[in-house]
């Protein structure tokens, strides 16, 4: 009796620590979507219209892709800075933590692949040579709380969920 009493609060305990352990999951390594939250989402944004565009004479940035980054950042409660640069600088930037996602027209064949974590397709459209493309925005490695914030935002937007 004893011995199963013992088997029986070891199996709770282990059970509680796998539930404790879950609810805290995903996790982002560097805290990208915890610092972003009630603060500052920077977002590495390079020119590629219609999906991202920046004024000359004013500097607003526009494009869907804004849009959408404006509305996920909106969901968090963060403010949203722009930081636009071709997408070799961009991806760099992201190597080193200087930006938390980066825009641009995107697509699921990116070479900037082993630089950063691509969001799964959250649209597909048909490109001038009749090819289909599958839309995707970049986020830091392992960065998985903000990889899922975002993937479930577009989903959201784009009618899935």
């Amino acid at each position: 009796m004893v011995r199963l009493l013992a088997q029986v609060i070891g199996a709770a305990a282990v059970a509680g620590a796998v539930a404790t352990g879950c609810s805290a999951l995903p996790k982002d390594p560097a805290g990208t979507f915890d610092r972003a939250a009630d603060g500052t989402l920077v977002v590495g944004l390079s020119e590629h219209e219609p999906w991202t565009s920046v004024d000359d004479r004013s500097g607003e940035v526009t494009g869907s892709e804004a849009e959408l980054i404006r509305g996920f950042a909106d969901s968090i409660n963060a403010d949203v800075e722009w930081k636009v640069a071709s997408e070799s600088v961009l991806a760099g930037w992201m190597e080193d933590g200087e930006i938390d996602v980066m825009v641009g027209g995107l697509t699921s064949a990116s070479p900037w692949s082993t630089h950063m974590a691509l969001t799964r397709p959250y649209t597909t459209v048909t490109s001038q040579d009749g090819n289909e493309e599958k839309m995707v925005m970049g986020l830091r490695m392992g960065e998985n709380k903000l990889m899922v914030a975002l993937e479930r935002y577009l989903a959201h937007e784009e009618g899935e969920i």
